[in-house]
């Protein structure tokens, strides 16, 4: 009985010393289990997981594996911080689209509106010089011919439609109220034709004209009387 009651606690003692003397985890143990926990906080963060739920903090060997709670931790900070810069990164890639996008938009604006303004002076300066290019010539009584003081007003409009290549113009023949309605239709006509002949001697390509007959019906004066026959005997010079 003695050596059998001895022999039951020898066997415990050889058990509980056996389990006491469990050997330590080796360094490069530790490294890969710090590792997977890390793992496991990173995924669990991105799965949107809390901080608070690091499984191993509440686990009964949380003593021993003090470096599985941390590497967790870590791995949950780490993907907060990596989300975090990468909204930054957005934001601040955002904000420099938009400010790009807004500075690309006033420029363009400053562009058009200066290309409106150069189109307006170009408008302003064509038909300042039209204006002073296009001067009414007159004639004869019952004639078609170019007088001479009238020589140097249609010299005026060819150079007028050679500065600018794009003008095109269209010549009126009036006449004043004598004769019938047929015959100062047809006087109108020589004379814009005239105007015209005249014009093409001076270089301009008379492609560039028109030219049309109001005979009588346009009178800038109504009396019958010379002085005012005189001003209605003309011709006229329309930009087209």
């Amino acid at each position: 009985m003695r050596y059998g009651t001895y022999l039951v606690p020898a066997a415990i003692v050889l058990t509980l010393g056996s389990l006491a003397c469990k050997p330590p985890k080796t360094a490069e143990e530790i490294k890969a289990e710090t590792q997977a926990a890390f793992n496991e906080g990173y995924q669990a963060f991105k799965d949107g997981k809390a901080r608070d739920t690091n499984p191993y903090v509440n686990a009964k060997d949380a003593k021993e594996n003090q470096h599985k709670v941390t590497g967790w931790y870590e791995g949950w900070d780490k993907a907060k911080a990596d989300k975090d810069a990468a909204d930054k990164a957005a934001a601040e890639k955002a904000a420099a689209d938009e400010a790009a996008r807004k500075a690309a938009a006033e420029k363009a604006a400053a562009e058009e509106a200066a290309r409106k303004a150069a189109e307006a002076e170009k408008a302003a300066a064509f038909q300042k010089a039209a204006e002073a290019a296009l001067k009414t010539i007159h004639f004869d009584f019952d004639k078609s011919d170019i007088k001479e003081n009238d020589r140097a007003l249609l010299q005026g409009i060819a150079d007028f439609m050679k500065a600018y290549p794009a003008a095109k113009v269209e010549i009126e023949g009036h006449c004043d109220e004598r004769g019938t309605n047929e015959y100062n239709l047809a006087l109108g006509n020589r004379r814009a034709a005239a105007a015209l002949a005249y014009l093409k001697t001076l270089g301009v390509d008379e492609a560039r004209f028109t030219t049309i007959s109001y005979g009588k019906e346009k009178p800038l004066c109504t009396e019958a009387k010379e002085a005012c026959w005189s001003q209605n005997r003309r011709g006229e010079f329309k930009l087209k």
